[in-house]
């Protein structure tokens, strides 16, 4: 399926954008502030600068679509503190979705056109050009807008210097100090930001609701993956998912863990409550142009 007839059985929209700053990256334990700085978005949404740089994605002794272990090249990015909460999706969407309700509680059952048009509207909302063409699915990677985060950049993010299997020291045996997964969870979601972040300051990367990325979803993708900012495949019937859920195994949990999804649930493989997202932006926009922002944006003229 293409992702233009995705866009027209779905009715739904779009997806965007990355961004930048410069820290230093540091590994777990390096004390109880995090190296990277905390922003405060117009719409009032907490993101993270992570600097940008150079690491190993994927695994060399987990599953095949997790091989083979490449090195990856980043720019600087803001990424969202916390996975998109209820209340800040149901402030720009008409409706919230979610099983588990609550308004600091991870908004779920969003497909990814879905995540893609909250992406655009709180694009709009802070006049910031936006990323996604809602015709076609397309990505602007260059327009200063909020979108998905590629999976390269999500493994990044969650990884913030480490390299092991899990993002913190003592690996799967302290999985429930830094996740809401089927060991812990209680067949449910949690209020965001209760369990400890990562070395970079980033909350539920790990468990709670699984995170929708940017990018189809491609079994052997990091045998031709390029080595800047990789963007996945140019198309596919799948979008990758990362981070597991709350009815997740430990396994399912790690840093490089990746699993494909049908982006409107059809024919699901992994529960709909356990599905959300948190977006990302340049770390420096631009400044939007009178004809790029709003609901009469170029990406929205027919």
């Amino acid at each position: 399926m293409s992702k233009r007839h995705l866009y027209a059985v779905a009715g739904c929209a779009v997806i965007g954008a990355l961004l930048g700053a410069s820290c230093r990256p540091a590994g777990p334990g390096a004390g109880n502030e995090p190296p990277t700085k905390i922003v405060k978005t117009k719409g009032g949404v907490e993101m993270v600068e992570i600097p940008g740089g150079v690491f190993e994605m994927g695994s060399r002794s987990g599953r095949p679509d997790e091989t083979p272990a490449h090195r990856v090249s980043i720019s600087p990015l803001l990424v969202d503190r916390y996975e998109v909460t209820q209340a800040e999706y149901a402030r720009l969407a008409v409706v919230d979705p979610s099983h588990f309700k609550g308004p600091t509680m991870p908004v779920e059952q969003v497909g990814w056109a879905d995540a893609a048009r909250y992406c655009n509207a709180r694009s709009r909302e802070e006049r910031l050009n936006l990323c996604y063409n809602e015709e076609t699915g397309q990505c602007d990677f260059a327009a200063a807008g909020y979108r998905l985060p590629t999976e390269a950049e999500w493994e990044y993010a969650c990884r913030a210097g480490t390299t092991g299997d899990y993002p913190f020291a003592g690996e799967a045996q302290r999985l429930e100090q830094h996740a809401w997964f089927a060991g812990n969870a209680g067949k449910k979601t949690h209020r965001v930001g209760q369990k400890r972040p990562n070395a970079w300051g980033l909350y539920d990367m790990l468990g709670n609701v699984a995170e929708w990325c940017n990018d189809v979803y491609e079994a052997d993708y990091y045998r031709s993956s390029p080595q800047k900012d990789p963007t996945g495949p140019a198309d596919g019937e799948r979008y990758v998912l990362r981070g597991g859920a709350w009815n997740s195994t430990a396994d399912a949990c790690r840093s490089a863990s990746r699993l494909g999804e049908n982006p409107g649930f059809q024919d699901a493989c992994f529960a709909r409550d356990a599905i959300g997202f948190r977006c990302v932006r340049r770390a420096s926009p631009a400044k939007p142009k009178p004809d790029e922002v709003g609901p009469k944006s170029r990406e929205n003229k027919r």
